[in-house]
């Protein structure tokens, strides 16, 4: 582990029942997270429960036991077999007393919790408060957890929107045009550079940053003055939807660029996960569940420096600000 980690109360009991869900948007690997959960459990003697649809399944007490055969055949496929959602109720107090009080009469000792920060959140607070052993498994496409370098699902949603830039960029290269794709990333901006700079896009643009729509305009002169024959520019989707469309009206009015706005949207949450998610996943789950063995709690595994480990739960609760800034030299370098 990278710092020391106990359990604020030690439990003067073993964890013989542990409950297992994924919380807020699906992410490609989170079945194979909760098939190296489930089968780690079973092979140390333990019973597990998946809670289906997240804190909102547990709030309505949708709990079934998972044994190796629940889990066969289901870590090549994206989404998650214990489906998810948003459950904003569990921001109240009293709505995670009555969640831990579920659980309790349930019999699970501890809680491991696959999800963003958000669903972190949610769960540290209901350590915080009632002691429960807890463990979190960072499943989010944005690659937005403070604490760890990777998070499930992010390979996966690069490689589906690196796939479909580079099937744009065959029309607009055979019809000389200008796309501008939006892949998602609200808060974040790693799917959108990681793409970009994968792609060869011309221009990266950031919902964080203000646009500056000469130099935009100037980029893409500059390249069709050279030979280019098509551009691509990425957007990250940013808070505010319209974001692609404001670029596409400014390109148009005031320089003249005819843009063609591709919405990737939610194809990049699904499809089968990558090889590098199976394995970074599976590892997780595996950890997570040998953390709980070990009285380690409340953790979170995480990916760093090449390496799953387990860290400080409370080095998870933040979101990563500013990711494309390390690579702004990358970036001007390869878009000239």
């Amino acid at each position: 582990m990278t710092n020391e980690v106990v359990s604020q109360v030690p439990r003067t009991t073993p964890i013989k029942r542990i409950a297992l869900l994924c919380s807020g948007g699906d992410s490609p690997g989170m079945n194979c997270a909760v098939r190296a959960v489930v089968r780690t459990a079973v092979g140390n003697n333990l019973e597990v429960f998946g809670i289906q649809k997240g804190y909102a399944g547990l709030l309505e007490g949708n709990f079934r036991e998972m044994d190796a055969s629940s889990v066969g055949n289901i870590l090549q496929h994206g989404g998650t077999v214990l489906q998810t959602s948003r459950c904003p109720d569990f921001l109240e107090q009293e709505i995670r007393k009555e969640a831990f009080n579920i659980l309790k009469r349930k019999k699970i000792d501890a809680l491991i919790v696959i999800g963003g920060n958000g669903s972190f959140n949610g769960a540290y607070a209901l350590h915080k408060e009632h002691n429960l052993p807890i463990v979190g498994i960072p499943g989010t496409i944005d690659n937005d957890i403070s604490g760890t370098d990777y998070t499930v699902g992010f390979d996966t949603a690069v490689q589906t929107a690196v796939e479909a830039v580079d099937k744009i960029r065959d029309t607009a290269h055979s019809h000389e045009r200008t796309f501008i794709v939006e892949v998602m990333g609200r808060r974040s901006t790693a799917i959108a550079l990681h793409v970009g700079v994968s792609t060869g896009a011309e221009n990266i643009i950031f919902p964080t940053k203000d646009v500056d729509f000469q130099e935009l305009a100037n980029d893409i002169h500059r390249g069709v003055k050279r030979g280019k024959h098509s551009s691509i520019i990425i957007v990250a989707e940013g808070d505010k939807p319209g974001l692609s469309y404001k670029i596409q009206k400014h390109l148009m009015t005031d320089h003249q660029i005819i843009a063609h706005v591709c919405i990737l949207g939610h194809i990049q949450r699904g499809g089968n996960p990558t090889s590098l998610d199976r394995f970074i996943a599976s590892k997780m789950g595996f950890m997570a569940v040998k953390s709980l063995l070990q009285n380690e709690y409340p953790v979170v595994t995480a990916f760093l420096n090449g390496l799953v480990e387990v860290v400080p739960f409370e080095n998870c609760l933040g979101k990563k600000t500013e990711y494309e800034k390390p690579y702004q030299d990358l970036v001007r370098a390869l878009s000239i």
